[in-house]
């Protein structure tokens, strides 16, 4: 291969992720129309009472899969999302936060209320858990990978880390990858709602 070759090469590579970039700052990165996110779920929210996907509709909705016992990831997610409301301003009172558990040995409707129940999260957050074969069906619903690692009481739960944003039909509209920061978040609903 000449180096002529070579730098053609790097060229399109470059155009290509370049190109991604400003796909993904313009609010265009979405998948395609075949792709399916989310569906039906039955589950408890933290005081105890059922709900189903139709807690999604009417507002615009983060839904994020995460739990309770969760080192990092879940944290600093929520924490984003936190901050994220305070910038909306006035957009905040159309959005609303879900967290639903990979871990619902441990994460009951109590230790959900407690957990959620943090200054630096979303005000009204809606956490959702239930048996284990509800959130299994929920997380297939929204192409969430999750598995239990190590064992005893402090294991772990490897699980997929964006959160998916819902239109107030309750449909999907995008992903927000884990670790963009609050402002991000803000640029991406605000898209959302503008289209």
């Amino acid at each position: 291969m000449t180096r002529r070759n070579l730098i053609v090469i790097a060229a399109c590579v470059l155009g290509l992720i370049l190109g991604g970039a400003l796909a993904w700052k313009s609010g265009a990165f979405k998948p395609a129309p075949a792709t399916r996110v989310g569906g039906p779920f039955q589950l408890v929210d933290q005081t105890g009472k059922p709900v189903t996907e139709a807690v999604l509709k009417g507002k615009w909705s983060v839904v994020f899969f995460g739990f309770t016992y969760c080192p990092d990831v879940c944290p600093s997610t929520l924490q984003a999302m936190g901050l994220a409301q305070e910038r909306l301003g006035a957009k905040a009172k159309d959005v609303q936060f879900v967290f639903i558990s990979v871990d619902p040995e441990r994460d009951t409707p109590a230790q959900m209320a407690t957990y959620l129940d943090n200054d630096v999260f979303p005000k009204g957050t809606i956490g959702l858990t239930g048996a284990p074969a509800q959130a299994a069906a929920a997380a297939k619903a929204y192409r969430v990978f999750y598995e239990k690692q190590g064992t005893g009481a402090d294991y772990l739960i490897n699980h997929s880390t964006p959160s998916y944003l819902m239109n107030p039909q309750g449909r999907f509209d995008r992903v927000l990858p884990f670790g963009i920061g609050p402002d991000e978040i803000v640029t991406q609903i605000s898209a959302a709602m503008r289209e």
